[in-house]
């Protein structure tokens, strides 16, 4: 029970999907599958940035692990300003594994991370049905995620700069996705 303002409201636990319920909404939809997967993040302010960027940038869903991350709380919700309940988040018991079932239906896992292995604006096949894997704040991509990764890239940034919050990272890993499918468009 969560009381402001002298207004009590009792909300349910949100209802997760499962990771293949993604995949179905994707190829239903029309257009190549996007999906987010989020490896290991632990704050529920950049889960709900990250639920609101994937809404923006017209994904299918989000993926988070069921161990050792955030999942939907009302901080995550109240961040996502009501994308929360336009885009489905999806539980995954293994990661590594659903990424593994989304590669075997055709889609390119790409793993965003400070030592990527190509320029995100290089990357050509953000057109095609892909799996955006983005990690944990402070930590990156897992040693599991990352070998499941069919290529790394980074964001190129001012060398003075670390590195970019998770949900700042995803929100212009996801606009270079929608600016390639909309080029592949006007093709």
């Amino acid at each position: 029970m969560r009381c402001t303002k002298g207004i009590g409201l009792q909300v349910p636990p949100y209802d997760y999907a499962h990771p293949d319920d993604l995949l179905d909404l994707a190829n239903d939809s029309g257009r190549p599958p996007l999906l987010v997967a989020l490896d290991g993040v632990t704050d529920p302010r950049n889960l709900g940035a990250v639920v609101r960027s994937a809404a923006a940038f017209d994904a299918h869903g989000v993926v988070v692990p069921q161990r050792r991350a955030v999942g939907m709380t009302a901080s995550a919700w109240r961040t996502s300003a009501g994308a929360a309940a336009r885009i489905p988040v999806a539980r995954a018991v293994n990661l590594p594994r659903a990424l593994g079932s989304y590669q075997d239906a055709g889609l390119q896992t790409v793993g965003l991370a400070a030592e990527g292995d190509v320029d995100l604006h290089e990357y050509d096949g953000f057109a095609d049905a892909v799996a955006l894997v983005v990690g944990a704040e402070g930590t990156g991509l897992s040693r599991l995620v990352r070998e499941k990764c069919d290529v790394v890239v980074r964001i190129p940034i001012d060398r003075d700069t670390e590195s970019l919050n998770v949900s700042v990272a995803a929100g212009v890993a996801l606009y270079q996705v929608a600016l390639r499918r909309r080029e592949a468009a006007a093709l």
